[in-house]
């Protein structure tokens, strides 16, 4: 899960930037957690400001080459960490006071295009998948795992309708030779027979295997858990999604802490919980329509954030138990 997803005729174009800054408030100083860094679009903003300072990660070592322009031009402001979100405990933070943390876990334009990455039905040749950091590809998964298992990937992670059939060919041809990219998007065109002519055939089953690829449930959930425990009082966790399956755990996650059950009965001299975050609105921030037309993938972004309202750390969640369906599915890639 990397930086924003891009329009074919544009340079990096963050989604809800404006939205993102007004909510984070750079102007007045202080440090922040670019936890999804890709083009650098959202540290880049932030440093225009002088009395700031960001911490970018990403995953992706495609993302060092622009770093390392953004630190060349803010000497002494912009660090950058070659890791996964869910290790933002490795970064060392004991004296630094994050005002906020940022994750957008859309792809780059230049991530999809990138044929040696294998994220999209247009690319040619190997699946891969593999945005850094992986022990497995898309072409393991699609070669490797049982009928059953493919089903529920493509299902879940998908919401492919179609997911028994599809699991049910693939494991067919296999036998005959090894499915790359372009074997895989002919199988799901031939078995899908109800047409949806607004998105590709192949839509679903190809988001469904990056975010098993990349473990991006797992990742998402340790992110959030992570980034809250980083944050100090009155820090904004603030996270820009894309699919409902990554919706619905962010607004679990947020909607669990900011009601009166969520700090551990470890607090000092606190009989009963209290709500370590404040939620400001339960609905999302969309894009607005200016946005959208300028940047037409952007449709799909939601914005949710939340304020954290003590300095607490080990605070008490179930969003693992919540989702356990989930990590049990992801949980297959053991087997690769």
């Amino acid at each position: 899960m990397c930086a924003t997803i891009l329009p074919e005729k544009h340079m990096h174009y963050p989604v809800l930037l404006n939205e993102i800054i007004s909510i984070i408030s750079p102007q007045y100083g202080g440090t922040f957690i670019d936890c999804t860094f890709g083009q650098g679009g959202y540290s880049s903003k932030i440093l225009e400001f002088p009395d700031t300072k960001v911490i970018a990660i990403d995953r992706d070592k495609d993302s060092l080459k622009k770093s390392t322009d953004i630190k060349l031009k803010f000497e002494g402001r912009f660090f950058f960490k070659n890791l996964k979100f869910s290790q933002l405990n490795n970064l060392k933070l004991k004296n630094e006071n994050v005002k906020a943390i940022i994750f957008d876990l859309g792809y780059s334009y230049s991530q999809i295009k990138d044929n040696k990455k294998g994220l999209s039905f247009d690319s040619k040749g190997e699946l891969n998948m593999k945005m850094g950091i992986n022990d497995f590809s898309a072409s393991d998964v699609i070669n490797k795992l049982d009928e059953k298992e493919l089903e529920q990937i493509f299902k879940f992670f998908g919401e492919e309708r179609e997911s028994k059939k599809i699991a049910k060919e693939i494991v067919l041809k296999r036998k005959v030779k090894k499915i790359n990219t372009q074997e895989l998007v002919k199988i799901i065109e031939k078995t899908k027979k109800i047409k949806n002519f607004k998105i590709h055939s192949a839509t679903k089953v190809f988001q469904a295997l990056r975010i098993f690829v990349n473990k991006e449930i797992s990742e998402l959930i340790y992110g959030l858990i992570n980034a809250t425990k980083t944050l100090k009082k009155d820090g904004v966790i603030a996270v820009v999604s894309f699919h409902s399956l990554e919706d619905k755990i962010i607004k679990y996650f947020f909607k669990s802490l900011s009601e009166a059950k969520s700090i551990s009965r470890y607090v000092p001299k606190t009989p009963t919980k209290k709500n370590l975050l404040n939620l400001i609105s339960k609905k999302p921030i969309l894009p607005s329509s200016t946005e959208v037309k300028q940047n037409p993938p952007s449709r799909s972004a939601k914005l949710r954030y939340a304020v954290k309202k003590y300095d607490f750390y080990n605070f008490e969640t179930d969003i693992l138990n919540k989702f356990k369906y989930l990590i049990d599915i992801e949980n297959y890639s053991k087997k690769l």
